[in-house]
């Protein structure tokens, strides 16, 4: 489902703030892999739809509204 490079971006510590953030008492360290699996997997498949906005609209810089608007596309927000 979704690819994961051998050097993450995102810290482990950080899952586990988001995930005890939404009221988890403990969180495995296996959980907060995961999660770290699943946010990365999203990022890149909205970072790639950002650029491929941003191109089309003849820009070589990626803006926030192309984030945006790739995020409401990929999320289905």
């Amino acid at each position: 489902m979704y690819i994961m490079s051998s050097n993450p971006e995102l810290g482990l510590a950080s899952m586990y703030r988001v995930i005890k953030k939404s009221g988890a008492d403990r969180v495995s360290e296996d959980a907060a892999d995961e999660l770290r699996k699943v946010l990365e997997a999203i990022a890149e498949k909205i970072a790639r739809q950002a650029v491929e906005l941003s191109i089309h609209a003849g820009r070589k810089t990626v803006k926030s509204e192309d984030v945006h608007l790739a995020s409401k596309n990929i999320l289905n927000l």
